[in-house]
Formats: structure tokens, sequence, C-alpha cells
């Protein structure tokens, strides 16, 4: 790698007021910490992943990470180490791969009454000034996240702290503007460079006990004239975020910026969470952060955003996001995938006008080398996402699941705490960087068949590699795996193959063919389908709604004010003799005991039958009858009902399949 040169990683103050926050103040007083800068990289460099460069990426762009676990990683016995296999002050090797901001978050109180912790990195105040000391001492600055909250707050909760419970909103508005001003009194004194405030985390739907939009809006100046009185005091320029997530529900996010605005609640910018596998594409995060900026004249930062480096599992807890079938698509479980990942969350926000993202907990790492080892570790230190000691503040989800972390698959440093090439994207951002061409991905391959069909794997996969290009490449598959499958036998099997020496490979459903034509209702043409009811008024019709269909968007539907007694059958001809199975789905309720549903298939004057009920909505009953013998070639088929008034339901998905000769 050539010698790095003169450009600072440590963001200014001065030079973020002045480029993406208008009309801050410059800060007049340095932080009391002594700080070691590091230089960014002036032009491309070689290292271990490629990377992109981020066209007209600015160079104070904030490129931060939220770091709030590691006093407890490191107190169960973690080890962190720098590119050359060395033990090294993680913040130290963080700040020289470019990052420049460290967000911390904190609990007012996030331990019981006998002092055990309730895990999640025990983030109090005092963690918040340890770990902001160290993040300061390397050159970064911190942004204190405070979640109002004695542990996590997010759109599924938002605890008030045990001291709160029983307040007023006046009373609560009081503690909170205290706890904020004595809190960042202390973080500052400690010589903490904090550049940010968050008051409150992911507060779309509350805030420290309180739901109602007017309550919330209460204390959210209470926590802000907190911040501006202590930085006037200080002389230290903390710019106020108020924290949202949910952007793929951008109606419902703008009211609440709106609401800002109406009830002049003083803050600086909004921070977003962003996460590409559930919040949705970056052109819609793009449209928000645009909207925001140019609709309500605030700056927008990404919050939170993170991505997969692998998909096992490093402590045996299972992960938020497996790397499989929830990857998103583009973007391999890879360490050059996560890169490529973050590359584009960092390039796609700031082209939309974003002054900086954090990526979030890219430091929780696997604490043990067993499930049982890691449980000891977990209690005792809080290094899980909650312990068994949470139960107590939040019985309804931490005190249910508690455990270990569902994030190591997503950090920026592997199981053993050796940095992984992709954390360098930080500092790789303006200028780019290449890498030796290597494959980086191999698709695995998924085909079916049905059963008696000749099995034909593939002779060419699509290959990725780190640069981003794909190409066809020949594939050798394992012909005992492949002579050992029963074709003409229903079931799932898979086959291995090598790529030039990598592995892959290839599951192949071998399916039996279903005979019933237009099974789901899903053609318009449902002529072959034979609707019969007694009475003058047919009670059914063939409905085109998703949430009531079991797959795609239409089903048999049943209704009405009066007793109903109706039929709907196919009858299938050209059969190869043998022995068929009949089943369907059914699903509806307010049905009477006495009510009569059954699934039939009549051949040859014979008629097979089963009985059935539904019970609720989308509460799916799989009625099969097997051991049909077909010899005449023709099997009639069907759902017949006699059931009370006002009862309803639907029916859908009809298979019919040859079983034997």
């Amino acid at each position: 790698m050539k010698q790095m040169k003169c450009k600072m990683l440590a963001l200014c103050a001065a030079a973020l007021c002045s480029s993406v926050l208008p009309g801050c103040v410059r800060q007049k007083k340095a932080p009391a910490a002594e700080s070691l800068s590091f230089q960014l990289p002036d032009g491309m460099e070689t290292s271990g992943i490629y990377v992109k460069p981020v066209p007209g990426i600015s160079s104070d762009f904030i490129r931060g990470m939220d770091a709030s676990s590691v006093l407890a990683e490191e107190n169960s016995g973690v080890a962190y180490y720098n590119f050359k296999g060395e033990k090294q002050d993680v913040f130290m090797t963080l700040a020289q791969s470019g990052v420049n901001y460290i967000r911390l978050r904190v609990w007012n109180d996030p331990y019981d009454e006998n002092g055990n912790g309730y895990g999640g990195g025990n983030n109090d105040v005092a963690a918040a000034v340890e770990l902001g000391k160290r993040a300061t001492k390397y050159g970064m600055k911190v942004c204190i996240d405070f979640h109002y909250s004695d542990f996590w707050a997010d759109p599924k909760r938002q605890h008030a702290p045990k001291a709160w419970k029983n307040m007023d909103i006046r009373k609560k508005c009081d503690a909170l503007y205290v706890f904020t001003k004595k809190s960042l009194k202390t973080i500052l004194d400690a010589g903490v460079n904090v550049g940010m405030v968050q008051i409150g985390n992911e507060i779309n739907f509350g805030m420290s006990g309180e739901t109602d939009r007017a309550a919330v809006t209460s204390l959210l100046k209470s926590g802000s004239r907190a911040v501006r009185e202590i930085s006037k005091k200080y002389r230290q320029d903390m710019q106020i975020a108020v924290h949202y997530t949910r952007i793929n529900q951008p109606d419902n996010l703008y009211q609440l910026v709106e609401n800002l605005s109406r009830e002049n609640v003083d803050y600086d910018c909004i921070g977003l969470s962003y996460y590409p596998f559930w919040d949705g594409t970056m052109d819609n995060m793009k449209t928000v952060v645009k909207t925001i900026r140019e609709t309500y004249k605030k700056p927008v930062f990404i919050a939170e955003t993170s991505y997969c480096y692998t998909a096992e599992d490093g402590d045996g807890f299972g992960n938020s996001l497996a790397g499989k079938a929830d990857l998103v698509e583009g973007y391999a479980a890879t360490v050059q995938g996560q890169a490529d990942m973050i590359r584009d969350v960092a390039a796609a926000a700031s082209e939309a006008g974003a002054f900086g993202f954090f990526y979030w907990e890219g430091v929780w790492i696997p604490v043990g080398k067993s499930r049982e080892a890691n449980s000891v570790l977990w209690e005792k230190f809080g290094s899980g996402w909650a312990s068994s000691y949470s139960a107590g503040y939040d019985p309804d989800d931490a005190g249910l699941y508690y455990g270990g972390s569902s994030w190591d698959n997503q950090a920026f440093f592997d199981f053993d705490g050796h940095p992984l090439a992709s954390l360098d994207v930080f500092k790789y951002l303006q200028h780019g960087s290449t890498a030796p061409l290597a494959i980086d991905f191999i698709s695995d391959v998924h085909i079916s068949c049905n059963a008696g069909e000749k099995i034909v794997l593939p002779e060419t996969v699509s290959v990725r590699y780190n640069d981003g290009s794909e190409k066809q490449m020949k594939v050798s598959w394992n012909r005992e795996q492949i002579a050992a499958i029963n074709s003409a036998q229903e079931g799932t099997y898979s086959v291995e193959g090598t790529v030039e020496g990598r592995a892959v490979s290839c599951q192949i459903d071998v399916l039996l063919i279903n005979y019933v034509k237009n099974p789901g209702f899903e053609d318009d043409d449902v002529s072959m389908w034979n609707v019969s009811y007694a009475g003058n008024t047919n009670p059914t019709d063939f409905q085109k709604k998703e949430n009531d269909a079991h797959t795609g968007t239409t089903a048999f539907h049943f209704y009405s004010d009066s007793d109903m007694e109706f039929s709907i059958e196919q009858t299938l001809t050209d059969l190869k003799p043998g022995t068929y199975r009949l089943s369907a789905y059914a699903q509806g309720g307010d049905m009477a005991e006495d009510s009569v549903l059954e699934l039939y298939a009549v051949s040859g004057g014979t008629e097979k039958s089963v009985p059935f009920m539904v019970t609720t909505w989308v509460d799916w009953k799989h009625p099969v009858v097997s051991g049909i013998k077909v010899s005449d070639g023709t099997l009639a088929v069907g759902v017949r009902m006699k059931c009370n008034a006002k009862s309803w339901g639907t029916v859908d998905d009809f298979i019919v399949n040859r079983i034997s000769d």
C-alpha cells in the first residue's frame, strides 16, 4: 500500500457546521482529553477489498460506528486486534480504518435492585464516559444516544425508566431534563468530545412510556432545552438529533417530522435507521432523505445501518440477518459483500444530501467458544443482548428471549476479534481502493423437476468477483450423489460441486405433477370448475383478495345471510391408471358444529372423502384423500359444504398427484 498522506480523519466541528449544518456556532473550547489524529488516503490504494469511489462525497462526511458493547465484550474476555495481528485498543483500529465518529447508547439505570445488569452492554452513563474517552483519545467525535429508558428503546418498546414509572408528564419532563443535563455534564467533565446528542432512540411510536404525540413532544423539548443549556455553559457545540425508523412507511414519518416543526421543537437534524434488508430500497431511502431536507429544511443522517459478512452463527444464539434467503439481491454474505453494501449505502445517502452515517454495533462479536460458556458470560458481564435479570423490567420480550448477540455475523471483526478487510471501507469511500481480482461468491443452484423425469444439472454456474463483475463458469458435480437420487420419488436432494476448487451446491426438488387445471383459480378462465348450489342464490364467488388466498391472490369464497349448500368440482380425464392423492386448503369461521364440509374424489363409481372443519381466519386446514384408485382415466374431485348462515371462508390450491402404479 502506498504511504497515506495528509487528509485528517478526525471530523472537525467547524467543518461540520459550515458544510452540513448551517447556522451552528464554531466550537470555542477544545476537548479536555488529549487526542491523536489519523490520516486518510489522498488517492486510490490497493487493499483487501475493492471499493468504488463515491462521487462527490464530502471529506467531512460522518463515517460513524456504534461501539456501545465494547466494555461488556472486553469484560467477558474478548480481545481485539489490529491488521498486523497485534492486540490493540479497538478504538484505535476503528480510527485507523477511517471511522471518525463513535455513537454510544445511554440507558438511565440498566440494573436490577441487586445490581445485576440487564445486558446489551449495560450502557449507563459511566460506560459512556469510559468509551467516550477512548474514542476522543483517537481523534473521533462522540454521539450520545439517550434512550431515556433503563433498557432497549425501539419501535417495539419505549419503557419509562424505573424511577420515572409513576410520574405524570410534567414530572417526567422535569426528570428527563435533569437526567440529560447531569449526564452530559459528567461526560463532558471527563473530557469526552461530544459533537451530537440524540434525544430518544427510534421514537416513532412513543418515548419513555408515553405514546401520546403531545406528551412525546413535551419530552423532546425538555431534552433539547437541557442540551442547549449545557452546550452554552461548556461552549461545546453539540448537535441535537431526533431519531426515527420505519422509513419504508414515509407518510407516517413525514407526519412526525411535520409535528416537530409545528410544535417548534428545537433540534438540529434528523437521524434515520436504514437497514437495507428490512427497510426497503435505497431509492426510497434517498427519496425520504431528500424530502425531509427540502420540505422541512433539516439536515439528515443515517443513524443506523449494517450488513452481514457471513451466514455463520458465532455464539449459538442465532442471527437477526441469517445471510441466506434474507440477503439483499446483489450483496453476498461475504467480506466484500459487506463492504459493497456499506459503500453503496454511503453513496446513496451522500447523493441524497445526507451528511453521514453510523454503522450499528460493528464490534459485537462472540465472547466464548460454546453456547454454554457464552451463557455464563452474557449473564455476568451483560455481553449478550439481554440477561435473565432484565425480566423484571421487560418481561414480555427480554425476559423471555434473553441470550447472546444476534449481530456477530454483522460485525467488522471476525469471531476471534481480528478486523475484516471490509472495515477499511470507511477510509476508502472518497478515493476507492483496488484489490487483486478474486472470486468472491458462487451462487448456489436450485432446480426442480417432475417425478420420473431425468435430472439435468447445469453445466455452468454464476460466479461473482470482488470487483462486482460476474460470469458463468464450468462446474463439476458429484456423480455419485446424482446417481443416488431416486427421481421417481418426491423429495429434496442436495448435490455438491466445485468451481476452480471452490464449493457450490445444488438443491434439487423432485415434485409430483399436479393434474388439476387452474388449481388455485389464478386464471380468470374458471370454466373447468363446476359450481352447484341449492336454492336461488349462489353463495360463492371467485374472490380476488390476497389475504384470504392460500397462495396467489384468488380463492373460491363463500358467504351468505342464509343457510348454504354448495359444491365445487372438476373432472380430470386421460389420467394414467394408478393410485392418486387429493388435497386442498380451506379456512373460514363462524361455522356451526353440525355443518358438513367434505373433500371428495370419485372414480369408477367409487367415492372416497374426508370431513374437515374451518375454525378461524387464515387457520388453513389441509384435508387429504389418499389411496384413490383410477382405472378408466377419469377422476372427479371437489369440495362440498352444507353450512349455516353467516359462516364464511375460502377454498384454495387443489392438488392431485399420482402416487404409484
